[in-house]
């Protein structure tokens, strides 16, 4: 297993690096400064700021305990939120005002960019062969890009299917194994006056989970890394099936009616409060479900995403897997500090944070004691196990604009806007991804 997941880390680095360049940035640091005393000021750039996620309460204990202990390097956090976080990075970046460290999102395409027009710093050198032992397997060469090193890993995320098994129960329902059985599913949630499922549409990744693990399970993880390379392979029998059948589930109102307007942490919070059967998302959402104020505490369980009786995927075939991390900006005016930091951060809020379930581990946890962790963490943590092969998230697989082109096909597909047909033609549209597997 350690073996396997070297190989598909390796592979998920790669299927998470793609984008054009941007222009490089000039000057120095906004964010890094010298205090009076001698002592440095660096800047920390994140989007942990929901309620729910278990970063958000970790990150201002771990700065606060490093401020303490380390007087002469101090630092300053701000948190910003998802899609608002990549427009704040992007325009620092290129205005050269980066902050000295910020969250790099799971690599792939929000980073390669960076990375290839020299704004961020390789700390290759600084990585000693200590610290990549304290890493969990696969980790070192997850991390590494054509022998050189950009991050540290933090956690691991992949996405399954969560079920409320109270309200299955209710509606006579089975935990869905197949597509036919999730279209049964469906059928006996409405008929008992249950949402099956929930979406968060107004953030448009949400439903991309759902038809990219569609499309995972319909043409195979392959086939899937075949169209990344050579994008008129989007439009071809499997790829049609898979937008056929994202669309029957939203004709068969599978999906809440307020899809369009509820956003992730709607999304998440009606889960929560056990408005809908079923919610598409990666393992960041435990903490939140298993949450004392959760409605659902106890009551839900994460499976494999079906399988399709016509399809060539297989539930061993994980959506996610990609490594998270922080960058460090290449005009930082002190690097080493910027490293020494990265290097405790990186660990702490690892292996802290896959203690408070906030992602699979990156760190070594021989020495951790886990019996604390949620049912939840533990089942992903399992399914993860079984992984045969990662896909990362198709927005930081797929260039930028090609991301942000995919993510409004999806919708127009949910709101019956485009034929699968059509949707598939325009799939065919993007741009090719560079891989080197």
């Amino acid at each position: 297993m350690k073996a396997l997941l070297k190989r598909s880390l390796g592979m998920v680095l790669a299927l998470g690096i793609a984008g054009s360049l941007v222009a490089c940035s000039s000057g120095s640091s906004e964010g890094t400064s010298a205090g009076k005393d001698g002592s440095v000021t660096l800047t920390l750039w994140d989007q942990s700021v929901g309620n729910t996620d278990p970063s958000a309460k970790l990150l201002p204990q771990i700065i606060e305990k490093w401020n303490k202990e380390h007087p002469d390097i101090q630092i300053v956090r701000t948190g910003t939120t998802g899609e608002q976080y990549k427009t704040k990075v992007k325009t620092s970046i290129a205005a050269g005002e980066a902050p000295d460290l910020f969250y790099g999102m799971g690599g792939g395409s929000f980073m390669e960019p960076y990375i290839q027009s020299g704004n961020v710093l390789e700390i290759t050198k600084y990585i000693t062969d200590d610290l990549k032992k304290r890493m969990a397997p696969g980790m070192a060469e997850a991390i590494e890009k054509d022998g050189k090193i950009y991050t540290l890993p933090v956690y691991t995320h992949i996405a399954n299917l969560y079920v409320n098994t109270a309200l299955f129960e209710q509606a006579g329902a089975k935990l869905p194994t197949t597509y036919t059985e999730l279209l049964d599913a469906v059928e006996k949630l409405k008929a008992a006056g249950i949402t099956p499922a929930l979406l968060g549409e107004k953030d448009r990744w949400p439903g991309m989970y759902w038809y990219d693990i569609i499309a995972m399970r319909q043409a195979g993880n392959e086939a899937v890394i075949e169209a990344f390379k050579d994008p008129a392979k989007w439009n071809s029998p499997d790829f049609i099936a898979a937008a056929t059948k994202m669309q029957d589930l939203a004709k068969a109102a599978a999906f809440n009616s307020s899809m369009f307007s509820m956003g992730y942490d709607e999304m998440l919070g009606a889960f929560n409060a056990g408005n809908g059967a079923m919610m598409f998302q990666a393992n960041w959402v435990n903490a939140g479900i298993e949450d004392p104020s959760s409605a659902t505490k106890g009551n839900v369980k994460v499976i494999p995403f079906p399988v399709f009786e016509d399809g060539k995927g297989n539930n061993t075939e994980i959506f996610g897997g990609a490594v998270d991390g922080f960058y460090i900006s290449n005009n930082t005016q002190h690097p080493e500090e910027a490293v020494e930091f990265l290097k405790y951060l990186s660990e702490q809020l690892g292996t802290q944070g896959y203690l408070a379930g906030a992602g699979l581990p990156s760190w070594n946890t021989d020495d951790l004691d886990t019996s604390g962790l949620s049912t939840l963490d533990q089942s992903s943590a399992e399914i993860m196990k079984t992984a045969t092969s990662f896909i990362a998230w198709w927005d930081n697989i797929l260039p930028a604009e090609s991301a942000e082109a995919h993510k409004n096909l999806i919708a127009q597909l949910l709101a019956g806007d485009v034929t699968p047909e059509e949707f598939c033609e325009q799939m065919a549209q993007l741009k090719p991804t560079e891989l080197s597997l």
